[in-house]
């Protein structure tokens, strides 16, 4: 067996797998949600915002790469692609979300609106045909910027012709302005409005951030997992690798920086309507989530990330970037759990069931798209020489 048949079959057995854990874990769910139907979509929607940031994340950062032409993006460029094209399935795993919209969103309901000023007042923008026009629109966008980036890089696979670098670059500039106003409204509409009260100006910026963070953690992991196997074993130097670590540090401090500015701008402002968001997330259980978060996020992240030996390795870039993956899935947690549990963390078997078979469904389709493609750029003039060179 060559080393390609290796890859393909091994290839296989993890979308095989990751299939069969996302759909028992779906059909447990379903079962489950039958008899706890509010819970179920909760933990939905817990689910759907975390695995819809992959795919979003991705298309930023290979925007960015098609600004920048930096080297460090060529061993993750195909597994950012493939992620953008995993974009379809978490728009069918959106429209479940909306049969349950009432059990999620106070403003859905008139007779809560009318006895609520705030909420009357915020009625022309939160409610439900607006919401529902507003995100065909999140969704028509994201799917024609991932459409136009993954058809101009099959096209440059194909011919080889040097303008079409030029064209992905013109096409990302303004690609992620409307990346940055469709996350920031969608995390509005789908998170904040949870509690429909509470308002943050810096909110999509930390979401977009989480999903940058989430996204280039994940394809420098799957980058460094395929590091063994050609064609990535001579694309993966360690100066590569020391690039995609700074860069994965400058996401964590921008996470860190975003998260402690809405922090202090809100508690040192005295902000009376502001304040209760932070006051639940910051007491009893939920308060030692965010500890942890503080820890796990930034400190022992950066502190890592410091460190040339951590970044320049395989073993321990991608152990950290593992880690972040599911650090970000907590900071997912404590956005948009607390708004139902006020008390604290609790324990639900639908939190665990729905992201898992979500993720199984996710992983299986991201690996199905990226071995549809060669594993590096072909005929990319940014990279030409690259590789002969071991730059």
């Amino acid at each position: 067996m060559t080393a390609a048949e290796t890859l393909d079959a091994r290839f296989d057995r993890i979308q095989r797998r990751a299939l069969i854990v996302g759909i028992a874990a779906l059909i447990l769910a379903i079962l489950d949600g039958i008899r706890a139907p509010e819970q179920f979509f909760r933990s939905y929607l817990l689910g759907f915002v975390f695995w819809l940031g992959f795919p979003l994340g991705c298309a930023a950062f290979l925007m960015v790469h098609h600004l920048t032409g930096g080297f460090w993006g060529l061993p993750i460029r195909r597994p950012l692609e493939a992620a953008t094209r995993t974009l379809p399935l978490l728009t069918a795993l959106a429209v479940p979300l909306l049969l349950g919209l009432g059990r999620l969103y106070s403003w859905t309901h008139p007779n809560l609106v009318a006895a609520d000023a705030d909420l009357k007042f915020k009625q022309p923008y939160l409610n439900l045909p607006f919401f529902l026009l507003r995100n065909v629109i999140y969704f028509a966008v994201w799917w024609a910027l991932v459409r136009q980036l993954n058809r101009w890089s099959d096209e440059q696979d194909r011919t080889g012709d040097p303008a079409l670098a030029v064209r992905l670059e013109s096409l990302s500039g303004p690609g992620l302005v409307l990346y940055g106003l469709t996350v920031t409204f969608f995390s509005i509409d789908w998170i904040m409005s949870l509690e429909a009260h509470w308002f943050s100006t810096i909110f999509g910026m930390i979401f977009m951030v989480l999903q940058v963070l989430g996204g280039l953690s994940l394809t420098i992991l799957v980058a460094g997992l395929l590091s063994r196997h050609e064609p990535l074993a001579d694309a993966i130097t360690p100066d590569r690798l020391n690039d995609l670590g700074n860069l994965l540090l400058t996401f964590v401090m921008l996470w860190a920086y975003f998260g402690f500015s809405q922090f202090l701008i809100i508690w040192a402002g005295d902000l009376t309507e502001e304040i209760p968001w932070y006051v639940t997330r910051a007491e009893g259980g939920w308060g030692i989530v965010a500890v942890v978060l503080i820890f796990l996020s930034f400190a022992i992240p950066f502190y890592l990330l410091l460190m040339r030996a951590i970044k320049r390795r395989v073993e321990t870039l991608t152990s950290l970037c593992g880690a972040l993956i599911v650090v970000t899935f907590v900071d997912v947690y404590w956005m948009v759990v607390p708004a139902f549990e006020k008390a604290g963390p609790r324990f639900y078997l639908l939190d665990f069931l729905l992201p898992v078979g979500m993720g199984g469904i996710w992983v299986a389709a991201f690996v199905r798209q990226l071995k549809s493609r060669p594993l590096l750029p072909l005929h990319d003039p940014r990279f030409a020489g690259v590789l002969e060179h071991g730059d």
